[in-house]
């Protein structure tokens, strides 16, 4: 069945991430540059259950490229999970006038949309919006670029500390079950290890570090550790630690939801513009159930199935040169 785009609808769910504002504005602007009506859908998929749907104008997008957080807001729906929530999510598009989709989120965000895609033979196309980077088929998420300079930021600020005190730090930062703020902010900030979910066997090198560097030519160290059951995270891995090595003055920093804010870096407001002018494109020429990504600074187009069920791999050369740096 062939769709006559007249209007979309626009929506952020899931986690917040910085540059889904700026991503906002380029979908509401290059549809109506189009001419395609745009419908604002707060809260996520709750709202397009609920009917919080109102029309944008192009003004509405003004002043907000500049903004982290989402001015559509976001919340989680138990109810868009079951088939009779899907049915009243549909039953007010066709309401609202609204033939197609754009939804700017993470995986969990694009396994609702798939669902929905199927059930109701509706076009979506997604943004990746997530500061975690976990999402296959695209080299960088919005948000992640701003993530990742306010996590190097506060630990620059944190090895003033440390080194001062000559204590061990260890700082837990966001990724759930991927590694990549860990070990790039890692890179960028100097920290003598990285612990991350997608290497197995760290905890020993963790020890070597302590052991070769800590003792030798540290007076003060930096450990990155990922949050997911599978590092164990910061404060576990610290009283690792205080048990083994007990002559050392080990801290943990949680840096928790202040990595998720602030004002998105230009490079995320780059990627939110072209990803947004993509999604509209995409549309029109009759895609549908794709994520818009960038690989090579070139946009791509990836299904939602590749986006959410494949595994995006960690450079983890990335680890080596991390380790030869920390000696």
């Amino acid at each position: 069945m062939k769709y006559e785009i007249k209007c979309i609808g626009v929506l952020t769910s899931g986690g917040d991430s910085p540059g889904m504002n700026a991503a906002i504005r380029s979908v509401t602007r290059a549809a109506i540059f189009n001419g395609i009506r745009v419908k604002a859908i707060y809260r996520g998929y709750k709202g397009l259950i609920t009917g919080e749907i109102t029309e944008f104008q192009t003004q509405n997008v003004s002043n907000i490229i500049q903004q982290g957080g989402t001015i559509l807001k976001s919340a989680r729906c138990a109810e868009f999970r079951t088939p009779e929530g899907r049915k009243m999510a549909f039953d007010n598009m066709e309401k609202h006038g609204i033939d197609a989709l754009v939804v700017i989120g993470g995986d969990g965000t694009f396994t609702g949309a798939r669902i929905f895609a199927q059930e109701f033979n509706v076009p979506i196309i997604g943004l990746p919006g997530t500061i975690d980077n976990d999402l296959y088929g695209t080299d960088s998420t919005i948000g992640y670029d701003t993530a990742l300079n306010t996590i190097v930021e506060a630990v620059d600020k944190i090895r003033d500390t440390a080194s001062s005190h000559e204590r061990l730090f260890f700082i837990e930062v966001m990724g759930r079950d991927a590694g990549f703020l860990a070990l790039n902010s890692g890179l960028a900030s100097g920290a003598e290890a990285a612990i991350i979910p997608e290497k197995k066997t760290q905890l020993a090198q963790l020890e070597e570090l302590v052991k070769n560097g800590f003792r030798k030519s540290k007076n003060s160290s930096i450990v990155l550790v990922a949050e997911s059951e599978l590092t164990g995270g910061a404060n576990a891995l610290a009283e690792h630690m205080r048990t083994e090595y007990p002559e050392y003055d080990v801290r943990v920093t949680i840096l928790g939801h202040l990595q998720r804010g602030g004002s998105p870096t230009a490079y995320d407001r780059i990627i939110a513009s072209r990803m947004g002018v993509a999604a509209i494109e995409a549309l029109l020429e009759e895609q549908r159930s794709v994520m818009i990504g960038i690989v090579n600074d070139v946009i791509v187009n990836v299904p939602f199935t590749k986006a959410i069920k494949d595994d995006k791999p960690v450079n983890e050369k990335l680890l080596n040169v991390l380790h030869m740096l920390s000696i």
